[in-house]
């Protein structure tokens, strides 16, 4: 579902593309999940886009991005937009000494944002914080109080003193107005605008030529549930198709 927050500013970018998006809401969540088991799931969501013969593929997932991407890069006969190894760039310019990476644990352990930034700025200090719960309170998961798991990482996050705070996993912008209570709201970025400025700005010369264009969503498990629930990011208007992914033949 968090993939939504990168969908939406894509899609103002670029209205007249023809959108396939898959929503695997049976796996959620991925960041508690092993590389070999991302790699399984990842490469049979990519068989399926190979069908549907599409001419790109965003990872509008940090956690994919951190730890598959390497792997599929050069697979497919599409081309693939990462969000970390595409957003590193912009991250590694701003006018900061250090900068702190709340994500999913599977992300934190890959350590991409750590070497995908200091490849271009070896100065800039990453720090990366898991933070597994925060995934599960926007998927509507968690069984804790919201406030109270968000206030102890952010407590934490704040002992190390950083310039700006990366929102990095594509869930986590729903959570700003609660994290905005820990911290100046100026100090988070959300790499999904800028992701889907560099995504757009690439594909500038190879985008539809329809007016209107078109979008089609499946989800893996609960489509009723994906549509209420993504409207805090996309108010998505048709109920999504269901999409066994372990129906898919992985090459």
């Amino acid at each position: 579902m968090g993939g939504l927050t990168v969908f939406e500013k894509l899609k103002k970018l670029l209205p007249d593309e023809n959108y396939i998006y898959f929503g695997d809401t049976e796996n959620m969540p991925y960041g508690e999940k092993t590389s070999a088991q991302l790699l399984k799931i990842t490469r049979r969501i990519f068989d399926f886009f190979e069908q549907k013969n599409v001419k790109a593929v965003v990872m509008a997932c940090n956690t994919t991005s951190a730890t598959v991407y390497e792997e599929l890069k050069d697979k497919y006969p599409f081309k693939i937009y990462p969000v970390i190894q595409s957003v590193a760039k912009f991250l590694a310019q701003l006018p900061v000494k250090k900068i702190c990476v709340p994500a999913t644990p599977a992300t934190v352990n890959s350590k991409t944002y750590s070497r995908e930034i200091q490849k271009l700025n070896p100065a800039m200090e990453v720090i990366e914080a898991a933070c597994p719960e925060w995934v599960k309170i926007v998927e509507g998961r968690s069984t804790e109080p919201e406030n109270k798991l968000i206030e102890e990482k952010m407590k934490e996050i704040l002992l190390y003193n950083p310039d700006k705070i990366v929102l990095g996993c594509t869930h986590y912008p729903y959570l700003l107005p609660v994290l905005s209570k820990f911290a100046p709201e100026d100090m988070f970025i959300d790499p999904a605008g800028h992701f889907a400025q560099i995504i757009a700005k690439d594909m500038q010369n190879d985008t539809a030529a329809n007016s209107g264009g078109s979008e089609k969503f499946y989800v893996s498990a609960s489509p009723e549930n994906f549509v209420s629930a993504g409207k805090m990011f996309y108010n998505v208007k048709e109920l999504p198709e269901l999409l066994n992914l372990n129906r898919l033949a992985v090459n």
